[in-house]
């Protein structure tokens, strides 16, 4: 038996998986419920994958995944709510609005640094399952997102980012930029005469100046994907 809270809980986090393919965010889940503070949402998670509900997904796109829902789920009155998507600060990266429930598989090239720059871009070590509404014309890839530099920008420690393949990008544009061919950072670029900054969004860290010949756009940032772990 399911408490009001746990009921409510899971039919909304089935609504969002069944509307945009992925599961919403603690905050989107507090609000939904009108709770306080994350901490309840926690407790509420926690007990709806011990009954075997839910399940967690690590190292996916969609964290949560729903198992069942209680038998009398389809004679009990129906929750309406309205689809919440993560919104971020994402330069010139299209905002693309989430509806469907197919998905678009990509391949995760590793951990990219949102801090100091870190080893660089890898082979596919596995694929992933997105909406592909977040995916528009060209080539994409997804990285997972290590550091809290971009964090202003509302890209956050083990969120995962969609990338679009390209060689350039305007100032202003988050990218995925690779230093020296060798290691690669997310941040903002921005190009002044012979010199090219990448600018983190944290007060915290401070921007870095290189000559033209040492970074590299590898891609730019369209989308991402709040993980739960």
């Amino acid at each position: 038996m399911l408490t009001e809270k746990q009921y409510e809980l899971l039919m909304y986090i089935d609504h969002s998986l069944r509307e945009t393919g992925i599961s919403p965010s603690f905050d989107e889940m507090k609000d939904a419920l009108d709770l306080k503070s994350k901490s309840g949402i926690h407790r509420l998670i926690t007990g709806l994958e011990e009954r075997g509900f839910i399940r967690r997904l690590p190292h996916r796109a969609r964290a949560l995944e729903v198992i069942k829902l209680p038998e009398n789920a389809q004679n009990l009155t129906t929750l309406t709510y309205a689809a919440n998507v993560v919104k971020g600060d994402f330069g010139n990266g299209e905002a693309h609005p989430a509806g469907t429930n197919d998905t678009a598989e990509l391949p995760l090239l590793g951990r990219i640094a949102a801090g100091t720059p870190i080893e660089a871009i890898s082979d596919p070590t596995l694929y992933i399952d997105v909406p592909p509404t977040l995916v528009g014309q060209g080539e994409h890839y997804v990285l997972e997102i290590d550091g809290d530099s971009m964090i202003d920008a509302g890209i956050y420690d083990g969120d995962t980012v969609v990338i679009e393949k390209c060689g350039t990008a305007e100032n202003g544009t988050i990218v995925v930029a690779l230093v020296d061919d060798s290691e690669a950072t997310l941040k903002r670029i921005r190009k002044k005469g012979d010199t090219i900054a990448l600018e983190p969004a944290n007060k915290d860290f401070e921007t870095r100046i290189f000559g033209p010949d040492r970074v590299k756009v590898q891609g730019k940032l369209v989308g991402l994907i709040r993980s739960y772990h």
